[in-house]
């Protein structure tokens, strides 16, 4: 079977954020002084091939374990669906 995976991830929130802290601060700037607290992320859209859906969601955590993320700075979260 085929499947797609949406995997979010994101700075752990303990972390500073400096992308998101610029962002932030710009946003008075150009009007939205009522916009705070931005942190910026990835996402990540992939397809895979698995026998069943627990399968391929044990594939793409081993993904992201192994490639997608620094455990150390970064956490994510993913949904799977059939195509």
């Amino acid at each position: 079977m085929k499947f797609k995976a949406e995997i979010n991830i994101m700075p752990h929130k303990a972390l500073l954020d400096p992308q998101g802290k610029a962002v932030s601060n710009s946003m008075k700037n150009i009007g939205l002084p009522e916009i705070s607290g931005v942190r910026i992320g990835k996402h990540i859209h992939l397809e895979l091939e698995a026998d069943s859906e627990e399968t391929a969601k044990a594939k793409v955590d081993e993904a992201c374990k192994k490639l997608l993320i620094n455990p150390i700075t970064e956490a994510y979260e993913f949904e799977v669906f059939a195509l």
